[in-house]
């Protein structure tokens, strides 16, 4: 990982846009997360809905990790931080 070898500053504005993402993102997740224990307990009363709700269960992992990947970028890229 390379980190900037100067001091970072970011403007109010800048801030602001980065926790407005960081926001969106924990509101995102938490929604994603609701629906993968709405799927659990749905197939706990309704075993015969297993199969169909496998499916969606799977599916919300790499809804998360995007989530997070995205919002990675936009902070890396926020204090010049970069990948080797």
């Amino acid at each position: 990982m390379g980190l900037p070898s100067q001091p970072v500053t970011l403007s109010t504005g800048q801030i602001e846009e980065l926790y407005r993402r960081l926001s969106t993102m924990r509101h995102d997740i938490n929604n994603t997360l609701s629906l993968v224990t709405a799927a659990a307990e749905l197939m706990r009363h309704k075993p015969q809905m297993a199969e169909k709700m496998t499916a969606t269960l799977l599916e919300q992992p790499q809804k998360i990790s995007t989530l997070i990947g995205q919002f990675s970028k936009e902070f890396e890229q926020a204090f010049g931080i970069t990948r080797p």
